[in-house]
């Protein structure tokens, strides 16, 4: 299951990922000994360094992205880690989500559909479900709430457009947007998110609340249903 290593204590200096840190700066580290210096231990007979080659070398990505797409439960399940490594990993996962987030922020622009897919990517490309976002918007197009209104397989008969402006009209809306996830990676629309995204045009125009984009994320893509003229 795990590789023999020798103990963290029984490499050399330069090669124990603190040390190395002090010496030549994060960028010198890989991304498993970057993870061993967060975790600090491993377990009887198991090095940390060996257990962070083995947390990013488990399930379909085999790299880094599996601290963001491993659960808890499955964290846990590894000899080694317990609740709280599973909770530090959880943590670094979630705080590399905000800094992508955050960097995106100064450029965010509700006019316009690439600037809301790069500012939402991280959030949402790897979700293994599928979740819609609705994102209220003021008369001058200023962001003044944002909320996720339904975790699922996203059709026309389950999300009720009934919910999505219950919300709005609390937050005095006037534009919304709606954003949602394609696990599978390919952001192309399906009939279902087209008679879907047409219910909730129509159901604002009655409540006077402008549909104003609906974009589909995927990995590292996206569809805008304004770009493509399908609004």
């Amino acid at each position: 299951m795990f590789q023999e290593q020798k103990t963290m204590k029984e490499l050399p200096k330069s090669e124990q990922p603190y040390e190395k840190f002090l010496q030549y700066g994060p960028e010198s580290l890989s991304e498993a000994e970057l993870l061993a210096v967060i975790l600090r231990t491993g377990t009887k007979g198991i090095s940390v360094l060996s257990l962070s080659n083995y947390v990013l070398g488990m399930g379909t990505e085999k790299n880094i992205l599996n601290l963001e797409r491993l659960t808890l439960s499955e964290l846990k399940k590894i000899p080694g880690i317990g609740q709280i490594k599973a909770v530090q990993i959880k943590c670094i996962a979630e705080l590399s989500k905000r800094f992508a987030k955050a960097e995106r922020r100064s450029g965010l622009s509700f006019h316009s559909p690439k600037s809301i897919a790069e500012y939402y990517m991280e959030e949402f490309r790897l979700k293994t479900q599928e979740h819609m976002l609705l994102i209220m918007l003021n008369t001058k197009s200023v962001l003044i709430g944002e909320k996720i209104i339904f975790k699922g397989t996203v059709n026309a008969s389950i999300v009720s457009p009934r919910e999505i402006f219950i919300e709005a009209i609390q937050q005095e809306a006037v534009y919304i947007i709606l954003l949602h996830n394609h696990p599978s990676g390919d952001p192309t629309p399906s009939r279902e998110d087209i008679a879907l995204t047409k219910r909730i045009k129509e159901a604002g125009r009655l409540m006077d609340i402008q549909l104003i984009d609906h974009i589909i994320i995927g990995d590292h893509r996206y569809v805008s249903f304004s770009e493509k003229d399908l609004l």
